[in-house]
């Protein structure tokens, strides 16, 4: 049986998602950052919560978020090709070619 404070994370998960696919994704970090704080190795979340961060152009949180993800799973070659991206986009491409070999490596597109 399932928890009521389960069934909170996994609407606000969600309703953030909602955003993130409306074209809003500052709106769906700010939901998901606490549901990533409740569920620190959830890495659904932990991903949303890096498109959201990416997708608002918050580099810094969404390098974080990236790094978390590529620790938890360091075989997600989607997280790995957008660790590389985000790297990219604050000028540190040479941090990023090791992202982008692994990703790859990994079959990511």
């Amino acid at each position: 049986m399932t928890q009521p404070n389960e069934c909170d994370l996994h609407s606000e998960f969600l309703r953030a998602d909602l955003f993130l696919n409306m074209g809003q994704p500052a709106e769906a970090a700010r939901i998901l950052q606490p549901l990533v704080d409740a569920e620190p190795r959830n890495e659904a979340a932990l991903e949303l919560l890096a498109r959201a961060y990416y997708g608002s152009a918050q580099l810094g949180p969404a390098e974080e978020s990236l790094a978390r993800l590529v620790e938890l799973a360091p075989s997600n070659g989607w997280a790995r090709r957008a660790l590389a991206r985000t790297l990219e986009r604050q000028s540190r491409g040479a941090e990023a070619v090791v992202h982008h070999r692994m990703a790859d490596a990994l079959g990511a597109a």
